[in-house]
């Protein structure tokens, strides 16, 4: 068969139709990647971020009110480590699931990676740092320490905290009950015996 599409010798053929398709698309490609390239940098230039910028705010923290400007969107964990320099409470997941950055808010244990910084505004706000007056420490790190009940130290201040938090809000609470209120933090080091061990010395000591 015949390659012509038309009769005469003017014809064009099948394959140099595809030819001259497959140039011409090829350099119309070209042509809109040089276009692009040269206008992309002024489209970046003209860029502009939208969102709330960083706000004033005061936080009372282990008794004392510390200031910073933060953006709305920054947890009260990371207003914490990364604006006011206090680290006891650590980053590990990140998504509420591990405790490590356990707080007391008024009180109360909180995962300070799941509150907002301005959430916390006009709370009372305890990390493990406020476990330390002087060089006296709280009966819950000695009891930690006493038992050896940590490793890499990671997961430790915010047992100490959800701790503390528990037996604040009851001195005489059991041992079972002490383990419930840890049941919310991992220890990856896997020394759940050793914090066992430092429960039973709390509940004997009452807290």
């Amino acid at each position: 068969m015949s390659e012509a599409t038309g009769s005469g010798r003017g014809g064009i053929t099948r394959r140099g139709f595809l030819t001259g398709s497959g140039l011409a698309a090829a350099a119309a490609s070209r042509l809109t990647a040089d276009l692009a390239a040269e206008q992309a940098p002024a489209a970046r230039d003209a860029a502009v971020a939208f969102g709330p910028g960083p706000v004033r705010i005061e936080l009372l923290v282990n008794g004392r009110k510390l200031t910073a400007q933060v953006e709305p969107r920054v947890t009260l964990l990371d207003a914490l480590r990364n604006y006011l320099d206090v680290t006891g409470c650590k980053r590990v997941c990140d998504r509420g699931t591990c405790g490590a950055c356990t707080v007391m808010v008024d009180g109360r244990p909180v995962y300070s990676c799941t509150l907002l910084a301005l959430e916390a505004r006009g709370k009372d706000i305890r990390t493990a740092e406020s476990l330390i007056v002087g060089n006296r420490l709280d009966p819950v790190p000695q009891a930690f320490v006493r038992c050896d009940a940590q490793q890499c130290g990671f997961c430790t201040p915010g047992f100490v905290v959800a701790l503390r938090a528990a037996l604040d809000k009851n001195p005489q609470a059991t041992e079972a009950e002490l383990e419930a209120a840890v049941a919310g933090n991992i220890c990856r080091c896997g020394t759940y015996e050793q914090m066992r061990q430092a429960i039973v010395q709390l509940v004997r000591k009452g807290g």
